[in-house]
């Protein structure tokens, strides 16, 4: 009997040790949404926060830790949050999207997300996934390696995360509503920010802007996330050169640039000496606007780099003004083609040779006539039309009294459909002058069904319906591999022999080249309702999306874990 105890002791701990974190922590979190004053560019304003802090908190974990992280919404706006980049093996309740994997967190209500990381390392963030609450809902989520393991290279003396944000004054809320009433653009933001901070260049800015520490001597690691609501940024720091080390929390071939190109969502961690004379030199991020004729933000936020030995201004003597670099043209997409082509896996990586699934997706904007019912007001778009978006012509629209996740789970019926068109309804010149006819799409929720385990290639292709445009297409649950990109239309006869199925880069969000192509691949191991759309939130509110529906395989570790017992009623 003793020895059928022991057996049994032994065969728990094992069992638990196989269903418990290899080695990982379980950290424990407080979330509070809710309202804070923030003053920016002179003005007050009641910003939705996490825990009364803009940007939210910074998560540090290790590779294989879990979090659990509470969300409590005391705000008066329905809200989730996405953990953006984090592959959720088997958790996709915990992914965040509002109608695709939950309903919303209600105002008053909270939800409780568990989730572990699993074989990630780097930078990525969080943020609302709930109409415009992201442009103040965002912060950083960085992956140490697992305790005991180091960096694929020196270990950086100090590490600095750096959100690039965008900010309006305005309720952002608001300036959605109008743009969803006009039809037309929404409004453009009136600042970008570093932490927060727009920085010296903008009116009651100077006080707070962020400041770097360096000091002679050293290597850091700078961590860069685009948290931007609407658009894609360059970034550089004057006199300093980068070394890129890696996107999307995967390592990169190391290389040298002194400019980066980030799309909403993308992340880029880059190693800086402190090689120059001590002193004080800008950081600098403005916009890449690659739509022709489409209004934008062309204002430039700046951090401060800031030489701990530099010498300190004698009493009553003005700082040293900070050296400002030299950013790239609005419009250089050369700069982006350059930098995008440099990245690489820092080795041989499994990219799926034979696929099972091959499928084509133009990504793009449309317009809609303006229906009878609605008014000139109503019909702000051009030539009185209103602005939409399209994945190969279905504009998505998501469900508004169930997830998309749980009417899979329990069968319900008359929520989406599974007929998304795997190629374009209609085949033409995508980046040449399109038929006016072409500019409507249909509106509807289809999703495209994939087998567990297939191997999935998606090609990527910009159209040049009403304007073409850098689009940063993020897939949640996933990393994939960009094997190609390019310009013009993809033609599978010649851009075949071009794609790297060696070393690609691995990301979770691809800057898809304005009027141009990317091609991604990936196994599709991870069961789950997952969103694939366009990180500009003006494109995602147009329908620039689709889900990518992943069943079940085999057994307990190839389905989706059950739904938890506080997930969210709608």
């Amino acid at each position: 009997m003793e020895a059928l105890n022991t057996f049994l002791a032994i065969f728990v701990l094992l069992a638990l040790a196989l269903l418990s974190p290899a080695n990982g922590k379980i950290q424990e979190h407080e979330f509070v949404v809710q309202a804070t004053r923030v003053k920016r560019l002179c003005n007050t304003h009641s910003a939705i926060t996490v825990n009364g802090q803009f940007p939210g908190p910074t998560l540090e974990v290790n590779n294989g830790d879990t979090l659990v992280i509470k969300v409590i919404n005391k705000a008066r706006y329905n809200v989730t949050i996405h953990w953006h980049g984090i592959r959720q093996i088997r958790t996709g309740w915990a992914d965040g999207p509002e109608f695709v994997t939950q309903c919303p967190i209600r105002p008053g209500e909270s939800y409780t997300y568990r989730f572990t990381i699993e074989g990630q390392e780097g930078t990525l963030w969080w943020h609302a996934h709930s109409s415009w609450l992201r442009a103040t809902v965002y912060g950083a989520l960085i992956i140490h390696p697992k305790q005991g393991e180091t960096y694929p290279f020196p270990k950086p003396k100090r590490q600095t995360p750096i959100l690039l944000g965008e900010w309006w004054d305005a309720n952002p809320i608001n300036v959605l509503k109008q743009a969803t009433q006009t039809g037309g653009a929404p409004n453009v933001s009136d600042a970008y920010t570093i932490n927060g901070q727009p920085g010296d260049l903008y009116k009651c800015s100077t006080q707070g802007t962020t400041i770097v520490p360096i000091d002679s001597g050293e290597t850091n690691l700078i961590r860069v996330i685009n948290a931007a609501l609407n658009q894609p940024l360059f970034f550089t720091i004057a006199n300093h050169k980068f070394t890129v080390v890696g996107a999307d929390a995967s390592y990169l071939k190391p290389f040298t640039t002194t400019v980066i190109m980030l799309g909403p969502g993308q992340t880029t961690d880059v190693l800086i000496k402190g090689d120059q004379p001590p002193s004080r030199y800008y950081i600098a991020a403005r916009a890449y606007q690659s739509a022709q004729n489409a209004g934008f933000d062309n204002t430039t936020t700046t951090a401060i780099l800031e030489y701990k030995s530099a010498p300190c201004p004698a009493k009553g003597v003005a700082a040293i003004k900070p050296l400002m670099p030299s950013l790239p043209a609005y419009n250089d997409t050369n700069t982006v083609t350059a930098f995008s082509k440099s990245l690489r896996s820092p080795k041989r990586v499994e990219v799926p040779t034979e696929i099972d699934q091959n499928l084509f997706f133009t990504i793009g904007l449309g317009l809609n006539n303006c229906p009878p019912n609605f008014n000139s007001n109503q019909c702000q778009g051009p030539n009185g039309t209103r602005f939409t978006a399209s994945m190969n012509n279905v504009s998505f629209v998501l469900p508004s009294n169930i997830s998309i996740l749980q009417a899979h789970q329990l069968g319900v019926q008359g929520v989406f459909t599974t007929d998304f068109p795997t190629n374009p309804p209609l085949r033409f010149d995508y980046t040449g002058n399109v038929s006016r006819s072409l500019w409507q799409p249909i509106s509807g929720t289809k999703v495209t069904k994939l087998k567990f385990g297939s191997r999935v290639e998606i090609v990527l292709q910009d159209t040049s319906i009403v304007t073409p445009e850098n689009h940063p297409i993020h897939l949640h649950g996933y990393d994939f591999y960009v094997v190609a990109e390019g310009f013009g239309n993809f033609d599978p006869k010649k851009d075949t022999s071009k794609f790297n199925l060696v070393d690609p880069p691995q990301r979770n969000t691809v800057a898809v080249p304005v009027n141009g192509w990317a091609v991604i691949r990936f196994v599709a191991d991870n069961p789950g309702a997952w969103i694939m759309h366009c990180h500009l939130d003006v494109h995602i509110g147009w329908g620039l999306a689709t889900v990518l529906l992943v069943d079940n395989g085999e057994g307990l570790l190839e389905s989706l874990e059950t739904p938890p017992e506080d997930l969210p009623l709608c």
